[in-house]
């Protein structure tokens, strides 16, 4: 049997060859087996495969003795909310987020929507599959369960309702699953949508949403600018990402939205600490501070993200990936609280986008992550480390290799899933030298993997 769908923090594979009904019906055994789940919620993204391979989850959960709370159609986020709002054992989500539209796949939860990855039981669950099963003795029963109410109600108490204003927004769905959200928050809210690739659509007839992509950023750009929008918001599929446009249509780095965000929990909380993770750190750690939080450094990955928070009592995380997680919500990320707190920085403030963006990216200029395919990339990174590590001012593994000078740093870190090594560099309100010290790094890892 084919069990490369397993990945470190989920399933993810091509339908039906890596991941089909049969499959699933064994996840769902499994999953009970291991985790012992009696009460598990399951949902499931736009994906054409989604409801084949949910029935096919929710029987072996059954036959394993799990009853099945079905909360149909939704985003990842709501599969977490629901778990933990609910009291139940544990949560699986069938998505695979922004993969091609051929493939599908699984994120897993257990009791307080606490991620199950391969170190905690995603990896017994992929081996458990292999094993024969007998059904339970007690049958697991089934029932739909609607949340969409009280999920509703849990995302507007993060913001103050009544001091918001009248705002025009570009929503961009991707013909995933966000403008359903979208549809039931606009009752609550004073603002006018631009809704663009709005309505569900699993044949992704504009394309697989994933606004990290270059070309899948233009059409939302386009709109902000034509629309005279305050600022332009995208989703991928299972909207656990949301990715901000300023309202002259320029796409914001994901670190500049975690020092905003974390400033605005801080001053709405009062102190607290936050969880970053080690890319880029200067911006981050810098309005932290300001706003009387201690800003707290964390391996990347959303089940290190959240474990530190969990370990921290963090009242937010984030990740430059767009990834953004609140103490609140479970300790999970979510896509549509972030945007619901910018809008409320904007009306409260009466600033534009650009204005809070624009004086972070002068403090603190940064590449952004560019990606280099390596053929050995431990070689390489040890190799930068011998040459960049004797002469900085500290050298960190907290993930990968950072290395840090006076007034400029960077990341170098091995990706989890394929054969790139990933950069980022940033500097002190220093853009010139941010730009020279990435063409040197780039072309001294270039010289080593042709070495």
């Amino acid at each position: 049997m084919d069990l490369s769908c397993f990945k470190a923090y989920d399933l993810r594979g091509r339908v039906p060859d890596q991941l089909n009904p049969k499959l699933a019906e064994l996840i769902g055994r499994a999953y009970v087996e291991i985790t012992g789940a009696r009460k598990v919620i399951v949902g499931y993204d736009i994906r054409l495969s989604c409801p084949e391979i949910t029935e096919a989850l929710s029987s072996g959960l059954m036959a394993a003795g799990a009853d099945v709370f079905d909360i149909g159609l939704c985003g990842t986020e709501q599969v977490y909310f629901a778990t933990s709002h609910y009291g139940m054992d544990g949560g699986i989500m069938v998505t695979a987020s922004h993969n091609p539209r051929d493939h599908n796949g699984m994120k897993m939860v257990g009791p307080e929507s606490r991620p199950i990855s391969s170190d905690n039981g995603l990896n017994a669950i992929r081996d458990r599959v292999l094993e024969p099963f007998s059904d339970a003795a007690r049958q697991g029963r089934y029932e739909t369960l609607e949340v969409q109410a009280a999920y509703i109600d849990h995302l507007l108490g993060y913001i103050d309702a009544g001091s918001l204003k009248p705002l025009k927004i570009v929503v961009n769905a991707g013909n995933g699953g966000a403008g359903v959200v979208v549809d039931a928050l606009e009752p609550h809210l004073p603002f006018e949508y631009i809704r663009l690739h709005h309505e569900p659509d699993g044949h992704f007839p504009n394309g697989v949403p994933n606004p990290i992509l270059e070309e899948n950023r233009a059409v939302t750009a386009d709109a902000v600018i034509a629309n005279k929008a305050a600022m332009g918001i995208a989703w991928d599929g299972d909207y656990d990402r949301c990715f901000f446009f300023d309202e002259n249509g320029r796409f914001i780095e994901g670190y500049y939205i975690v020092g905003l965000l974390a400033d605005q929990f801080l001053r709405k909380a009062g102190g607290g600490k936050v969880i970053h993770d080690p890319r880029l750190i200067w911006n981050t750690q810098d309005l932290v501070e300001a706003a009387g939080g201690t800003a707290i450094e964390s391996k990347t990955g959303h089940a290190f993200i959240k474990q530190r928070m969990r370990d921290e009592d963090a009242l937010y995380g984030g990740e430059m990936s767009a990834h953004h997680y609140f103490r609140d919500f479970a300790y999970c990320d979510s896509g549509m609280i972030p945007w619901l707190l910018i809008a409320e920085r904007l009306c409260q403030s009466g600033q534009t986008l650009s204005s809070l963006i624009d004086a972070r990216i002068e403090a603190y200029p940064a590449s952004g992550e560019i990606n280099r395919t390596i053929d050995d990339p431990a070689k390489v990174i040890a190799a930068i480390e011998a040459t960049y590590g004797p002469d900085a001012k500290s050298v960190s593994h907290v993930d990968g290799l950072s290395v840090e000078f006076a007034d400029w740093r960077f990341n170098l870190r091995m990706s989890n899933t394929e054969p790139v090594v990933r950069l980022n560099v940033e500097s002190r309100a220093d853009i010139p030298l941010m730009k020279a010290k990435t063409a040197q790094l780039l072309a001294e890892m270039d010289r080593l993997n042709q070495a």
